[in-house]
């Protein structure tokens, strides 16, 4: 049954106001240098301050080879991201898509790394961050290895 036309105006301005009313409180929550007193989830901040690094490895080969298989990307692991981080780290499967150096979209399966350490120890563990990215760039010619860095409170 549709609306009438005075329900859908009420509809709608209950929504503006909600999302308006919502909105602010949802980006205070985000904002991790926010004041305590109005962010939403400050009292239940625990932990430490860590930073969280996530890389992505896509699996396809540009040379024609075969993809990257799971097999191999854990050798990878075992081999030059677990040295550098033996406290722990986490793999995800993925798919992605990105625009290569010849503006060509690439879709591929990828995995998403997820590395947490604590953020006094940042610039020690970048350089071997840096030597991950290259070091998979390298041994299955890749283009690039994304990272994102961000701030994480974390608790064991």
């Amino acid at each position: 049954m549709p609306l009438s036309k005075p329900r859908l105006r009420a509809a709608a301005v209950t929504t503006a106001a909600v999302l308006a009313v919502g909105a602010p409180t949802a980006y205070a929550a985000l904002d991790p240098g926010g004041d305590p007193s109005t962010t939403a989830r400050s009292a239940a901040v625990r932990g430490k301050p860590y930073i969280g690094t996530h890389l992505y490895f896509g699996t396809g080969r540009p040379d024609g080879k075969p993809d990257v298989t799971e097999k191999q990307f854990l050798a990878f692991v075992t081999k030059t991201v677990t040295p550098r981080f033996p406290e722990g780290l986490t793999i995800e499967d993925a798919r992605g898509q990105w625009r290569d150096a010849k503006g060509v979209v690439i879709r591929e399966r990828s995995y998403e790394l997820t590395l947490l350490y604590p953020k006094s120890q940042a610039r020690a563990k970048d350089a071997g961050i840096e030597a991950i990215r290259s070091a998979y760039k390298k041994e299955f010619r890749q283009e690039s290895v994304m990272r994102a860095d961000e701030p994480a409170n974390v608790d064991f």
